[in-house]
């Protein structure tokens, strides 16, 4: 018997295009900066505030990356034993790690506005921008996370077994 991945909802397919398409811009900006920082080494020149930007892309590509494979069901979890259990208690352990998920999501949700809020006055020093922008992407990241765990959560409170919320 063949299940198929149900359809979301406009919003979270034009979503996880968005964060999709933002996560891919930013890395494909690193790695043209890298490269033409390389270049620009072999002929004796350096664009310092490449580095700087880059890891700036980089905290942002990691948060802004973990959105994207939490909206395939992608992230890490060891399922030895979940998958052993029948459907109602497989539900069941589904939706407490997507609880977990959620409660920690909003813990760096928080703290990660809070580190962000005292981070304003401080800026980086061959950019001069606030150490806020590079911050932010732990909270904004964070939040596009929880965006697609409260999803799934609401597709397993449905009912929906893996097989019907993501492609396999």
């Amino acid at each position: 018997m063949s299940t198929s991945v149900r359809e979301p909802p406009a919003f979270i397919r034009v979503f996880g295009t968005l964060v999709d398409g933002v996560t891919v811009a930013m890395g494909a900006a690193i790695v043209i900066l890298v490269f033409g920082n390389v270049v620009l080494h072999q002929i004796g020149h350096d664009n310092a505030w490449t580095t700087e930007l880059t890891q700036l892309l980089m905290v942002w590509v990691t948060f802004m990356g973990g959105a994207s494979a939490a909206r395939r069901g992608e992230h890490i979890a060891i399922t030895e034993i979940v998958d052993f259990l029948a459907p109602r208690p497989h539900q069941w352990a589904d939706a407490m790690a997507q609880l977990v998920a959620a409660f920690v999501l909003c813990l760096l949700i928080w703290y990660g506005i809070g580190i962000a809020r005292s981070a304003w006055v401080d800026t980086l020093s061959v950019l001069g921008w606030p150490m806020s922008f590079e911050y932010l992407g732990l909270p904004i990241g964070s939040a596009a996370t929880l965006v697609f765990v409260l999803y799934d959560l609401s597709q397993i409170a449905r009912g929906l077994p893996r097989a019907e919320r993501y492609e396999d």
